[in-house]
């Protein structure tokens, strides 16, 4: 097996590994000792899904989030140096996209090793094919400001670019106040603006649905607590 960093998309969700990740991937799952995680816990648990005959606990992690330091990343390719594939493995879907993992990809760039993204589900690809809008040209913007004026400045921002730049514009919430995020939407952008909430994406009652802002008053489903991403085009 070569000597690399290998990038090892995970399931979006209770998703049986086979419907969404190549054979090979399992195979290279096998060949690494070193993991390098969001979270350890989760992590553990779909390697099982992949491989229930993994020996856990001959695994090392190096956990990776918002509160790793700098100079703790700087570390975790010691073994990659010296010679040992490694693999990065996100919360859900592909690593480095949204996600922390970016940084020691980052790194390991920059030191000249090898990096292998592997196949699997990104949630940002799959609602753009979804969506029917421009998918020449989109960008996602993550999470939008909390504070309602931020957030109806910036939505008027994006729904701008979408109409100037034809650019597809992509965004997230936080579960829980995916209600809230529809309801500003619609009360900020424009009646013909297009937006496709994709919901569950692979996932059992997954939910995919694009109408214009009109078309989506008194009509939007319960979304809280569901992994969700907003599209406007116009």
């Amino acid at each position: 097996m070569e000597t690399a960093l290998y990038l090892i998309p995970c399931t979006l969700g209770d998703t049986p590994v086979e419907t969404v990740l190549p054979e090979y991937n399992k195979a290279i799952v096998q060949g690494i000792r070193h993991f390098i995680v969001e979270d350890v816990r989760s992590a553990r648990r779909f390697l099982k899904k992949v491989d229930r005959e993994i020996d856990i606990d001959a695994l090392t992690f190096y956990a990776l989030n918002k509160h790793t330091s700098p100079e703790a990343i700087s570390g975790y390719l010691k073994p990659l140096e010296a010679g040992e594939p490694m693999g990065v493995i996100s919360e859900a879907g592909c690593p480095a996209v949204a996600d922390p993992g970016a940084d020691v990809v980052a790194i390991a760039q920059r030191r000249g090793l090898k990096v292998v993204p592997l196949v699997g589900p990104s949630s940002i690809i799959l609602s753009v094919m979804a969506s029917g809008f421009n998918g020449q040209s989109f960008a996602f913007h993550g999470y939008l400001p909390i504070e309602p004026g931020e957030r109806a400045k910036r939505l008027k921002f994006l729904e701008q670019r979408a109409y100037t730049e034809h650019q597809t514009q992509l965004f997230i919430e936080t579960p829980y106040r995916n209600n809230k995020m529809v309801e500003d939407i619609l009360h900020n952008c424009r009646p013909q603006t297009r937006l496709c909430i994709a919901a569950n994406i692979t996932c059992e009652g997954e939910y995919i649905r694009t109408r214009t802002v009109k078309e989506w008053q008194g009509r939007v489903p319960d979304l809280s607590k569901i992994p969700c991403i907003f599209l406007i085009y116009k």
